[in-house]
């Protein structure tokens, strides 16, 4: 989750929130606000003892305490602190939304947007308390009140970049694509090289970029000084919207360059994520039998390469009157590094001395923590796809769960990884070799589990589907314990929030013109190479 903006407090006029604060306490708590915006703890800690030394106990000194203590991690001392502030100011509108950043932070989802809202309610016309608010129910998939708030804040400050963007991604992830390019190219409007509205407007992989996008993007990239996220992203765009005009070498010498600034800035290790893997895998088989082998039927995780088709399969599902579409969700990795803080070591080192009634506790959390996705339907979808990696620890964990394997032909999900920003760093992405390594890995991994427990894994075939739609679909529903329904047959009329980068390929029927890498031939022979297939160039 993004972290919450740091407001500095300002010496220029009164501001009712510094009211009872002594003159020689400012320039402490200005210091403090800086330092713990730049993560610097020992100077923050050092800033605010100062000024509370002459301002003992003032509300905003404990709620910027309060801000310190969160961003260290110590949910319960940064709740504490921003209750001694309310309990002064219960009218406080910005202690209640960092009681609520503090609050889901601890995993309080529910009382964290009860504070939240209660920011906006107290200060209905300041737009950051919507922008926090609009920006929660984005990140916890509630689309439509995402989109309402943000509007607010749209409303109240048209030039804030930040809302114009997050409004822009609700907007596709809602289907409105028209209105998403709106806000997107206002954003362009007032920051005409920001990266975050070239990435949305690229992302609607529908729309074709126009040639005078390109020649903006071309002509903008060749500019010193920019912002080096704005400029991959841009980068990012350009390959897009050059492929898009059948400019295949342009467009393969944009993505080079923008994965090869995305990959300096966090390298990826494929020898250590493959011995990482393997040693996760052995310490999974070693795993105790369940104590309730139903335990997670409630559950569909789908897994597999991002690109490979997995927002599709999952479209289909949610078709199904019985299945919620909960999209890539946190909560697996959320209880399992909740385990590791309790235990004081990372999975590697706990998984063999979990007990089955360990396993248990930690699938029942998951359950909990995932309740709200089944308030209207029995059972939902977990679709982040890099949980391929933990198949083996929800066989303990989780064991009633059916986990959908999603797969594309190998060269096309590579090359569609490489064409693609992703933001959670580092990433296998970036380099050719890198991504055919990581297909091994997985492919390898993935195929031992679905042998050994066949009935608990299924490999979903993206050209299977393209092929033979129906016969697919309907051994998909039953893999999954589902009757057959004719609506997952017109999946794209669904009108769920849709929140990966396929948003707006999956609100259209099956495509089966999808393949692009025979566009590029010979220049994607490392990938061929890595993957085991006959090169173009020759040996």
């Amino acid at each position: 989750m993004p972290s919450p903006i740091v407001e500095q407090p300002s010496s220029r006029g009164a501001e009712p929130r510094l009211d009872g604060l002594a003159p020689g306490a400012l320039p402490h708590l200005q210091a403090a606000a800086c330092a713990i915006r730049d993560g610097a703890e020992s100077a923050a800690r050092q800033a605010l003892d100062a000024a509370f030394a002459l301002a003992p106990a003032h509300p905003e000194l404990l709620r910027m305490l309060g801000l310190l203590h969160g961003r260290a991690g110590r949910h319960a001392e940064a709740q504490a602190a921003l209750r001694q502030a309310l309990a002064q100011w219960p009218n406080y509108a910005l202690a209640h939304a960092d009681l609520g950043n503090a609050q889901q932070a601890a995993g309080e989802t529910q009382a964290a947007f009860a504070s939240w809202r209660q920011a906006c309610a107290l200060a209905p016309h300041s737009p950051m308390p919507w922008f926090n608010l609009g920006r929660n129910l984005q990140l916890h998939g509630d689309t439509a009140a995402a989109i309402e708030a943000l509007q607010q804040v749209h409303a109240l400050a048209p030039d804030f970049l930040p809302a114009s963007i997050l409004l822009g991604d609700a907007l596709v992830h809602a289907g409105r694509f028209d209105e998403a390019d709106a806000r997107y190219r206002a954003a362009l409007a007032l920051h005409p090289a920001c990266g975050d509205a070239w990435r949305g407007l690229a992302n609607i992989k529908t729309r074709p970029l126009a040639e005078a996008d390109r020649e903006h993007l071309a002509s903008a990239l060749r500019q010193p000084g920019l912002n080096p996220a704005d400029r991959i992203a841009m980068g990012f765009a350009l390959g897009k919207v050059c492929e898009d005009q059948a400019r295949y070498e342009q467009a393969f010498a944009a993505l080079g360059q923008a994965n090869a600034e995305l990959r300096q800035l966090h390298p990826w290790n494929a020898g250590a994520f493959s011995a990482h893997a393997d040693a996760l895998v052995a310490a999974s088989a070693r795993l105790p039998t369940p104590l309730d082998p139903e335990l997670g039927r409630e559950v569909i995780f789908i897994v597999g390469l991002p690109r490979s088709g997995s927002t599709l399969f999952e479209q289909i599902l949610a078709a199904h009157p019985e299945v919620e579409g909960a999209s890539e969700l946190a909560e697996l990795e959320q209880v399992l590094g909740e385990e590791s803080a309790r235990r004081r070591q990372p999975l590697l080192q706990w998984i063999a001395a979990a007990t089955a009634a360990d396993w248990q506790r930690l699938g029942r959390r998951y359950l909990e923590l995932t309740a709200h996705w089944r308030a209207h339907k029995p059972r939902h979808t977990d679709k982040l796809p890099s949980n391929w990696l933990l198949a083996g620890v929800l066989g303990a964990m989780l064991p009633g769960a059916r986990i959908v394997d999603a797969r594309r032909d190998a060269l096309e999900a590579g090359w569609s990884c490489y064409k693609q920003q992703f933001y959670r760093l580092p990433h296998f992405a970036c380099t050719l070799g890198d991504i055919a390594a990581y297909i091994r890995d997985y492919e390898r991994i993935m195929d031992a589990w679905r042998a050994a427990e066949p009935g608990r894994i299924r490999t979903q075939r993206y050209e299977a589907l393209l092929a033979a739609p129906e016969r697919e679909i309907r051994a998909l529903l039953a893999f999954c314990g589902l009757p057959f329904d004719p609506a997952c047959l017109d999946y794209h009329r669904a009108s769920r929030s849709v929140r990966t980068a396929s948003a707006a390929q999956v609100r259209q029927p099956l495509q089966r013109d999808t393949a692009r890498a025979d566009h590029y031939g010979a220049l994607l022979d490392p990938l061929r190479f890595g993957l085991g297939l006959p090169t173009l160039a020759g040996p």
